[in-house]
């Protein structure tokens, strides 16, 4: 987004003091810029979306960027230039923005929907309906449609299904066939790092056991036959955070280690000085108990915290926390994990078969996937999520190549992307694709509206324009992917419903088809989370009476 011109003296004016705008002119121009942000986002909408260049602003021979992603696309504008229009802009970017970090897509299906049931409730408040009663029935009419999406949600197992899942997210058939195979492999809760490849094609790499960051201190440490690498053999294993600065302080664990017949050793530390350091790689001691010395893994207090006790339980150790005051001088048998293989590297260490009470374990993994479930933040999510997929065992790493630097860019973050998706899909299940579920909504409100017309009393005004405004909009994304993929949706939407419920169309085959026969479906979750964020941000965004600016805002960006 190129930088405007400077403003005129006028528009420094307006911008040197606060103001406050009402009604209907605060409405026009949040729509104003909402409608913006939906031109932008609605063209990437389906298997043959149309692209979203955005000029880079650093260096003036950079290409531009090259965007079909639209929750990427609304990230990267930060303000629009007119003060009314930027407060619908900014709003609609921050409910695509906080969707994208909760289910990794369905941002143009968000946008799509908010449109149509925000344009259809702006005009029925204007003509003299009651805003907040229409956003109570909104919101039930959004939770019907939501139960309606679970009835629908099946089950897919296997690679191939799972690959037709991805298939329908990123539309790289390549792409989807390799993340098939992965997460067949490594399960929704499996650790996969997507990692640019230095080559034209998609490679991938298994990983026995569980692995955390914080490689070798030392390359001497190594005993494999090539490259940095030791490999430990029922080894036992001292989790901490401590601070190792002096040999003595090691002295209390060999003697332990000795005492105990413990061979081979991995010794977790925050820190390790060279002298002490210098005592674990002394030959004789070595030959004594050969010890690995490795980083505790994160960087923050509590990523490093959760690690230890993640390896704690997976071992069956006791960590030494400096939190507590404790020393290597108090050092006890409990104290040592056990596992019958580690490893490291130059940046990581794992474990195999760690000997932890699997029980223990178990439970864990479900507290875990509950605090999973339950959290709202993204980065928390995503916290917990790394830790449960080193947990079940499954580690990958997807390399993605392509024919330019920018490619893999863009590669890289639709794995991204796609990968996040379909995690909710296996934890959730998979609904018909193509926009096909939510049209099959719309009969639940149709009953709705059928059965409470012939009761006592009927409908008030308020519950029947919402029930219709949201039959209306469960056909938008539909219409959308049709037009984006140059057909018209008329004529075929009506060819759709005469198929029955199962039947959708094909746009890459151009014709109407049996969607659970083809394999196109999408992730349940991503579809719940489109329709719930743009309901509630449509009927929300209704209920705004006023537009308070504030004084001097920050320089603007020109879209």
């Amino acid at each position: 987004m190129r930088r405007p011109p400077p403003p005129s003296s006028q528009n420094k004016r307006d911008f040197q003091r606060p103001k406050v705008v009402f009604q209907p002119r605060a409405v026009e121009g949040m729509q104003a810029g909402m409608n913006k942000l939906v031109a932008l986002v609605r063209p990437t909408l389906g298997p043959l979306p149309h692209i979203v260049a955005q000029e880079k602003i650093a260096g003036r021979h950079n290409l531009p960027e090259l965007l079909d992603s639209g929750g990427t696309i609304a990230r990267r504008v930060v303000q629009i230039a007119n003060r009314q229009e930027d407060v619908g802009f900014m709003y609609l970017r921050h409910v695509l923005w906080k969707l994208q970090e909760n289910e990794g897509d369905g941002t143009a299906t968000a946008a799509v929907l908010f449109d149509s049931i925000f344009t259809q409730g702006r005009r029925y408040v204007a003509a003299g309906g009651n805003a907040m009663a229409l956003r109570d029935h909104l919101e039930k009419g959004m939770r019907l449609v939501l139960s309606e999406i679970d009835r629908q949600t099946t089950r897919l197992h296997g690679k191939q299904h799972l690959a037709g899942l991805a298939r329908t997210i990123c539309y790289d058939n390549n792409l989807a066939k390799m993340l098939g195979e992965v997460f067949d492999i490594i399960g929704a809760y499996g650790r996969l790092e997507v990692r640019k490849g230095s080559g034209l094609e998609l490679s991938r790499e298994y990983v026995e056991g569980m692995y955390w960051d914080g490689g070798m201190r030392s390359r001497e440490m190594s005993n494999a036959e090539f490259g940095m690498r030791a490999n430990l053999e029922n080894p036992a294993i001292l989790i901490s955070d401590l601070e190792v600065n002096e040999p003595e302080q090691l002295i209390p664990l060999l003697q332990l280690a000795l005492k105990n017949n413990i061979k081979q050793l991995l010794l977790v530390t925050s820190t390790l000085s060279d002298k002490a350091m210098s005592l674990l790689l002394s030959k004789p001691n070595q030959e004594k108990v050969y010890v690995v010395a490795v980083k505790t893994p994160g960087l923050s207090t509590d990523v490093q915290r959760d690690a230890m006790e993640d390896l704690a339980i997976l071992t069956g150790g006791q960590p030494l926390l400096r939190a507590t005051s404790t020393t290597l001088g108090a050092v006890k048998l409990e104290n040592l994990g056990r596992a019958r293989r580690i490893w490291a590297d130059k940046e990581y260490f794992g474990i195999i078969g760690g000997k932890g009470d699997p029980r223990t374990l178990r439970q864990h993994i479900a507290t875990l996937r509950q605090i999973f479930r339950d959290a709202t933040d993204a980065n928390d999510r995503k916290r917990v999520l790394e830790r449960l997929g080193k947990l079940t065992g499954g580690s990958a790493t997807l390399f993605v190549g392509g024919m330019s630097p920018t490619q893999i860019e863009e590669r890289v973050e639709l794995a991204k992307r796609t990968s996040d998706a379909m995690r909710g899909a296996m934890r959730e299940g998979v609904v018909l694709g193509g926009g096909v579920a939510l049209l099959n909504c719309r009969a639940v409100l149709q009953d709705c509206l059928k059965k409470n017309a012939q009761a006592n009393g009927g409908l008030s005004d308020e519950e029947r324009a919402a029930y219709t405004m949201l039959i209306q909009a469960l056909e938008v994304p539909f219409r959308a992917l049709l037009e984006n993929a140059g057909f018209w949706p008329g004529s075929l939407l009506a060819e759709v419903e005469r198929s029955g419920p199962d039947y959708g169309f094909d746009v890459l085959a151009r014709k109407v088809v049996n969607l659970r026969e083809t394999g196109l479906y999408d992730a349940a979750p991503v579809v719940k989370g489109a329709f719930r964020s743009a309901v509630a941000g449509a009927a929300l965004a209704l209920t705004t009476e006023a537009i308070v600016h504030r004084k001097n805002p920050p320089d603007v960006m020109q879209t």
